[in-house]
């Protein structure tokens, strides 16, 4: 079971950039997916989130408006479209999923409810 998280890259503050999060062995639908991030010297943030047993989906107060996590049953792989980048959302961007669909709310940002974790992808916001 694996996640490879692609997309990043170098934009200017104002841009736009679509991560990818790409499942094999499993399929996505049906699992808990998580967007975190890492800016360095700092602990990892929760970014969004979604249940896998359905319903809305959840982002960080520093995204909401910006950021908007969808995904392809088709291609079994999550996006995070994130527009209006600033400085401060640069960061090692990473998918996670975990199998257990209920997740409690209050723990949807919590790293350790998720058993995989693709490897992380760049995102810097600078002009």
């Amino acid at each position: 079971l694996q996640l490879q998280a692609s997309g990043g890259g170098l934009v200017q503050p104002g841009g736009s950039l679509r991560l990818s999060c790409a499942a094999s062995g499993f399929t996505l639908d049906y699992y808990t997916i998580g967007w975190f991030r890492q800016a360095p010297g700092r602990e990892r943030e929760w970014v969004s989130g979604r249940r896998g047993s359905g319903g809305t989906t959840y982002y960080a107060d520093s995204v909401k408006g910006r950021f908007t996590m969808s995904r392809s049953g088709a291609e079994n792989t999550v996006y995070l479209q994130m527009n209006n980048l600033t400085p401060e959302d640069t960061a090692v961007y990473y998918c996670a999923a975990t199998s257990r669909r209920h997740v409690i709310l209050s723990l949807l940002g919590d790293g350790a409810q998720y058993e995989y974790w693709g490897h992380g992808t760049q995102v810097t916001v600078s002009s």
